[in-house]
């Protein structure tokens, strides 16, 4: 049996840690839970019947084989080196702190180091086996497009109250610029740019939609002999816990999908 840990213990890694316990990872057992509120940390491990970590040096005195980290781009700089520096490999939903191309480097070269491993889990897109595929091929380019409703906008730069009313494009640039403005909500065109053509040539366009609830995800590339594009809708971040459950046992499957 493998070990896993939980890192973020909100929505996100809730959902994860009921999937174990409903039978989803019968090839795990989960050791421990992680956050920075320590509060959030117990209530989930005491539901869980496993050990609540009030810092990142006990969980890695745990010795897990994976931490899915459901947590933020700052947790996953936090804690990356740490643990692929211990050997201990990571499921991770927030792709966005892998548009910094240091740590990117960093991250890469300790989990070779120690033989550890990233998966990127797919969030509220996908395809990235055709986008890897397309890449690899040459002359590839590479665009992602998001809807989303004003209100999931409050608190960011481009938010003011004519978003209620009007719909308007609030962003156009690169991945990581995208990223560095949405540092929570965009992660999964970091996760697609990494797939293809990097963070720097990924075009990322962004619409408020008044009344719109969800998420709407476009992903497009195109090579002189490939147009493809995979457009996902989700109106909750459900799919985002839902796909790392799935990278979880894409890891143990004797067919991997």
């Amino acid at each position: 049996m493998s070990r896993f840990a939980i890192a973020g213990c909100g929505r996100l890694g809730r959902i994860v840690a009921e999937a174990w316990k409903d039978g989803f990872l019968p090839g795990y057992v989960l050791c421990g839970t992680w956050s920075r509120t320590y509060a959030h940390a117990e209530a989930l491990a005491g539901s869980m019947g496993c050990r609540a970590c009030t810092g990142l040096e006990e969980l890695l005195e745990l010795h897990p084989d994976y931490v899915v980290e459901a947590a933020s781009p700052s947790a996953m700089k936090e804690m990356a080196l740490p643990l692929l520096s211990g050997g201990i490999s990571i499921v991770t939903l927030s792709i966005g702190a892998l548009a910094d191309e240091e740590f990117y480097r960093k991250v890469c070269a300790a989990a070779v180091s120690a033989g550890a491993r990233i998966y990127i889990a797919s969030g509220a897109t996908g395809g990235f086996d055709v986008l890897q595929t397309v890449a690899l091929m040459g002359g590839a380019e590479a665009s992602f497009f998001n809807e989303k409703g004003p209100d999931a906008l409050k608190g960011t730069s481009v938010y003011d109250d004519s978003l209620q009313s009007e719909r308007k494009e609030v962003f156009r640039g690169t991945a990581r610029e995208a990223i560095g403005l949405f540092p929570t909500k965009v992660n999964v065109t970091v996760a697609a740019s990494r797939a293809s053509v990097g963070p720097d040539k990924m075009a990322v366009s962004m619409v408020s939609t008044p009344g719109f609830t969800g998420d709407t995800q476009r992903v497009e590339i195109k090579n002189p002999q490939v147009h493809a594009i995979v457009d996902v809708y989700s109106a909750t971040s459900e799919i985002a816990a839902w796909s790392a459950v799935r990278v979880l046992r894409n890891i143990q499957s004797p067919v991997v999908f």
